[in-house]
This record gives structure tokens, C-alpha cells and sequence, in this order.
């Protein structure tokens, strides 16, 4: 799960994280309001997307004097950024961040991410801030400096000392930055975060070690604990059928293509996109009914597919080890009935209860293709949607 930056910002602020001064505005009133409270003679005033790249794409304006506020949230509130993570179809502004403006000397990058191949929460570091860190890892790599943190200790004041001194922070400021890293590490640990990047770190004219920016994700399997951060969640920059799945426990992605996937098991699923890749077609989506799934999650994750009006075949593949075939069949006919299902359907089943599963589809009386085996299957949902 993604937050808003102002948000992020409010939650590393009761860490000790020092941050700007800042208030969300939702209406160019707003904004000029906020301006006026802040009272500082440079105002940043900042697009609010979960993407990055805003300032290139626009989203970013700074601002002397509420004349010029006001004209910058004109402009970017209601606008469409289109950036290196929106995709070409962008996101639409919806609210800003109205920050007071900042002295800068120095950017840095400082980000905390888990790394699957240590297993480890890893503390990554950089004085190349401000730009895109893929691009450093792509070019310098040697310039990313990282720490790898035991579980068991916790991130030490030593591998702080030793990155801020690797990424040339001036030595008067060394024991700010070591505090300014255990911080995010202690609000990285207790919020679940799967990854907290603060780029750019700054150092100010005045000595200050602030951060300038903030991107915090969460595990989505540990928010049950987190309830002030699911209270974050804007459901206005989330796809609609990626909401409605996450209400049935279904895992959901949206793609680009025309052929609709219902799977069970993430792997399978990945390798059902790929086989209808090779036969020529574009999977529509991914979609994981899991281990555990009802008829009742399957008629929902039937209708998720079908609300997408690019959807022109759907292609059931399920291999029933927990999850058992009858159950997945009489979801399909069920859903199939009720959506009153024109498009062309192709199941294959395979496992527990397989047999049963087969006779309900049989039986149903719509217009269902069976397939053998997943190539076969995906030939044949590619060739009818063709």
C-alpha cells in the first residue's frame, strides 16, 4: 500500500525524522491559505500522486509570494501528470502540498528497502540525491553505498556513522545523520514498510539534516496492525477493480490486454500470462483466486474481469490442490449466468475433484470451451478472441 508524501511526512515526523513545514491542500483557496500560514517568503508547492518523477513532469513549482501560489495551483490542481511511473495515461491531481521552501547546500539519497536475496532489511545511501536512484544504480553503481541489517540487533550506530561518512555528509553533521537514519529505521520497523526512500535528503544552510521528500510503502499482509495507516489509504488513485478485489481477499492486477486470466496460485498464474504471451495474445490481468476460495470469491472474481471493457475472452486455468475444481466450476457457471456471459470461455481443470468440476461445466448448458492442458488452452482463448 502507498501513501501521499505529506502523509508519509507526518509519519516519520513522530519518529524525530525532521521534515518541512507543510500543509495539504485539497482547493487553490486552500493552498493560498496554507501559504499564508506557513508565512515564509519561498513556498514549494508540490503535486500529490503516488508516483515519482512529479518534478519533471510538472508537479513541482516554487513559489515567491501568494500571487504565485495561487497561479501554480491552478495549474497543477486537476491536471494530469504523466511520469516514468503513471504509465502514458498519467494521474490526476487531486490535492497538494503547500511546504515552506528550503535553504539547500547538499542533496543526498538515504532509502530502506527489504532485499529478498539477503533476506535483510538493507539501509542504501548515496550522494547522488535529487536525481532517479534507478538511473545512479544503472550508471555509478559504486556510488549507492549500502548496509545490510541483522534482524537480531537492529540497525547500529556504527553502520550509520560508516554510510554518512561513505556518502561525504560534512563531519559536523555526521551524528545528525546517524540519528536521522535510526529514526527512519525504527519507523521503517514498527510500520511494516516495505520500502521508506527520502530523496533528497538535504542538508541545509543552517546545518539541518531535513528530509525534503518521502516515499513510504507498507506490507499489505501487515496492515491488520496498522489501522492509522489503512486510514491513509486514497482509494482515488487506486484502479477500481484492484479495490474491489482487495475487499474479497482476490489478488488483483490490471494489464493492458484483451484476455481475461482467473487462476489460482501466483505462479501459476504468472506462467498462465506468459504461455497466452507466446501463443500470440495479451493477458487482460493477473488475477489470483488463491488456496482457499469460495463460490462466492469466484463469482466476485468473475465480475472483476467482466468489468473490464477490454476484456474479449477470459481463460480459466486451475489446478486444484487445496483449492478444488468443483468449486472453481460452479463459481464460473454461477458467475456466467448472472453477468449473462457473451464472450468466449475457456477452462481448463486439473486436480482435486477434477472429474466433478468437468460435469458441472458440462452440465451448465453455456457455451463453455474445455481445454486439456494450459497450451491448449491458451491456443484456444488466443484464437477465439482473435
Amino acid at each position: 500500500m502507498n501513501i501521499h508524501e505529506y502523509q508519509g511526512k507526518a509519519v516519520l515526523r513522530q519518529y524525530g525524522v525532521t521534515v518541512p513545514n507543510g500543509k495539504v491542500a485539497f482547493t487553490v483557496d486552500e493552498a493560498v491559505s496554507a501559504a499564508k500560514e506557513l508565512g515564509t517568503p519561498v513556498v514549494v508547492v508540490k503535486a500529490q500522486i503516488h508516483a515519482g518523477g512529479r518534478g519533471k513532469a510538472g508537479g513541482v513549482k516554487v513559489a515567491k509570494g501568494l500571487d504565485e501560489v495561487k497561479k501554480y495551483a491552478e495549474e497543477i490542481l486537476g491536471k494530469v501528470l504523466v511520469t516514468h511511473q503513471t504509465g502514458p495515461e498519467g494521474k490526476e491531481v487531486k490535492r497538494l502540498l503547500i511546504e515552506e521552501g528550503c535553504d539547500i547546500k547538499k542533496e543526498y539519497y538515504i532509502g530502506l528497502v527489504v532485499d529478498r536475496g539477503t533476506g535483510r532489511v538493507v539501509l542504501m545511501g548515496s550522494e547522488e540525491g535529487g536525481t532517479e536512484i534507478e538511473e545512479v544504480a544503472a550508471h555509478s553503481p559504486e556510488k549507492i553505498i549500502k548496509e545490510v541489517v541483522d534482524p537480531a540487533v537492529g540497525l547500529t550506530t556504527f553502520q550509520a556513522r560508516r554510510l554518512a561518512y561513505a556518502i561525504n555528509i560534512p563531519n559536523e553533521l555526521v551524528n545528525k545523520a546517524i540519528k536521522f537514519m535510526l529514526s527512519l529505521y525504527a519507523a521503517f520497523v514498527d510500520k511494516d514498510c516495505s520500502i521508506a526512500e527520502i530523496n533528497p535528503l538535504v542538508v541545509t544552510g543552517g546545518g539541518d539534516i531535513i528530509a525534503l521528500d518521502a516515499k513510504l510503502n507498507f506490507d499489505s499482509n501487515a496492515l491488520f496492525r496498522h489501522k492509522d495507516i489503512v486510514e491513509l489509504r486514497d482509494l482515488d488513485e487506486e484502479d477500481e477493480k484492484e479495490i474491489q478485489a482487495s475487499k474479497f481477499d482476490l489478488s488483483y492486477i490490471a494489464l493492458d490486454g484483451n484476455i481475461g486470466c482467473m487462476v489460482n496460485g501466483a505462479g501459476l498464474a504468472m506462467a498462465t500470462m506468459d504461455i497466452i504471451k507466446y501463443y500470440g495474445g495479451e493477458p487482460a490481468n493477473f488475477l489470483d483466486v488463491g488456496g482457499g476460495a469460495t463460490k462466492e470469491k469466484v463469482t466476485e472474481a468473475f465480475k472483476i474481469i467482466l468489468s473490464d471493457a477490454n476484456v474479449k475472452g477470459i481463460f480459466v486455468n486451475i489446478f486444484g490442490g487445496i483449492m478444488k475444481c468443483d468449486i472453481i466450476a460452479e463459481g464460473v457457471v454461477a458467475a456466467a449466468r448472472e453477468l449473462g456471459l457473451d464472450k468466449p470461455l475457456v477452462v481448463r481443470l486439473e486436480g482435486t475433484n477434477v472429474k466433478l468440476g468437468k460435469e458441472i461445466l458440462n452440465g451448465s448448458g453455456l457455451n463453455i470451451v474445455a481445454a486439456d492442458s494450459m497450451a491448449d488452452g491458451a491456443q484456444k482463448i488466443v484464437s477465439l478472441v482473435k
